[in-house]
């Protein structure tokens, strides 16, 4: 593990001398735990020591790098623009907002994350993060525009290592939509990334998570996750084009009447490796959790669902629907699913699913006689397949900017 790190700890900016130590100290531990593999249950399915250890020979973590191109925006819609560039906080722009409304700055500190620590990779982050941003909206507040996260990499990342926190608190009756929007260069490099989000009371948070286009990045992400009374929580999983990418969500719902909805349409080609875990815990009665996955899987791609649905004793009225579904267009291809009921209430309403198959040859030939190509005709029903994730965003303009981004990448499809 000590030949495939090469960190260099005087290109890290620690605040005093406590926090370069504790930053060695986390390296240590990681390097005696190292990478996460199958022989731990959460990654039977994705052994990222494996991966990591076949895709590189020597990583090194990221310090200098230079902006020389304009970042290309969205203008499908007017948005708030947050500029991230190789994990840390560039620039932003909230301008459709009220000053003092909506807070963002660099995160300092990662007194939040402790009792975040998941896997050994929390102890990599620990001991490399570079920052990446806190943003907090203020009580009573409902944000005009959406604010998109432009998560921009450089060039110059080959073999390097990025790691980042960020930190998303939506107070009390306040409402945000937030888009990440990952865009990428050619370059080969692992991103590992820690987030912490706080819903308060009445409060909506939608998150959308989505790649402009294929890139070599080797993403994981933490989202740990505390949802107050009557909030509501959204997240919509659009990332296809990584070449690995495992996303965890650790969601509780701690007061009642809370909802989560966790909604991914995956679209995945040739190498690509994508996992989604989530574990919804319901803490309280009368709360409601829904989970859809979709992927389409072609090539020798490889997708992974795993969902855990914790139900409490006191969590009575629990309302919990988890689904996974995938489209397989090659022998090669390979989807794996395991999904999980703890439940310890006996007045519930839960249900899990999971089905996998090929793509329907009857439709195929329906379309056909209809003088639609072949080509033609496997591109609607993958579009059908996906296009139900989108059904349950009800702004019209980003719905279809949603759907004109996934139709470019099924376009690519043979």
């Amino acid at each position: 593990m000590e030949q495939l790190f090469n960190i260099d700890f005087k290109r890290i900016n620690s605040s005093n001398d406590k926090e370069a130590a504790d930053r060695k100290k986390n390296f240590e531990l990681f390097l005696k735990r190292g990478l996460p593999n199958k022989k731990n249950e959460n990654w039977k399915f994705s052994d990222l020591n494996y991966i990591i250890s076949k895709n590189f020979k020597n990583i090194r973590n990221n310090d200098e790098y230079k902006l020389d191109e304009q970042i290309e925006s969205i203008h499908d819609f007017d948005h708030n623009k947050v500029i991230l560039v190789n994990g840390s906080l560039k620039s932003y722009d909230l301008n459709f907002e009220e000053k003092e409304k909506v807070k963002i700055e660099t995160l300092k500190s990662l007194e939040d994350f402790h009792d975040q620590s998941k896997n050994n990779l929390d102890y990599l982050n620990k001991a490399l993060s570079i920052g990446g941003f806190n943003l907090e909206v203020q009580q009573n507040y409902k944000c005009k525009k959406p604010i998109i996260i432009y998560n921009y990499f450089t060039a110059n990342l080959n073999n390097k290592i990025i790691n980042n926190s960020n930190k998303i608190k939506v107070s009390q009756n306040s409402e945000l939509t937030l888009i990440e929007y990952n865009i990428g260069e050619k370059s080969k490099f692992v991103k590992n990334t820690f987030e912490k989000i706080y819903i308060d009371k009445g409060a909506v948070f939608k998150n959308i998570i989505l790649q402009k286009k294929k890139f070599n990045g080797y993403f994981y992400k933490n989202i740990s996750g505390i949802q107050d009374y009557n909030s509501s929580y959204q997240n919509f999983i659009l990332s296809s084009g990584l070449k690995f990418n495992k996303i965890e969500i650790d969601m509780i719902l701690e007061k009642e009447k809370s909802s989560c909805h966790i909604l991914s349409g995956l679209n995945l080609s040739k190498e690509e490796h994508q996992e989604i875990k989530t574990q919804i815990n319901h803490l309280a009665p009368n709360c409601k959790s829904y989970q859809k996955i979709k992927n389409v899987l072609e090539s020798d791609s490889k997708g992974v669902y795993q969902g855990k649905i914790f139900v409490k004793d006191i969590a009575q009225k629990t309302d919990a629907y988890q689904l996974s579904k995938a489209l397989i267009l090659n022998d090669q291809a390979e989807f794996n699913a395991k999904p999980e009921l703890e439940i310890y209430a006996d007045d519930v309403k839960c249900s899990h699913g999971s089905s996998s198959g090929s793509i329907d040859e009857e439709a195929i030939h329906y379309l056909m006689t209809r003088g639609i190509e072949f080509r033609e005709a496997k591109k609607l029903l993958i579009k059908g397949f996906l296009n139900e994730i989108f059904d349950n965003i009800p702004e019209e303009k980003i719905r279809t900017f949603l759907e004109k981004s996934i139709a470019v990448q099924i376009d690519e499809i043979r």
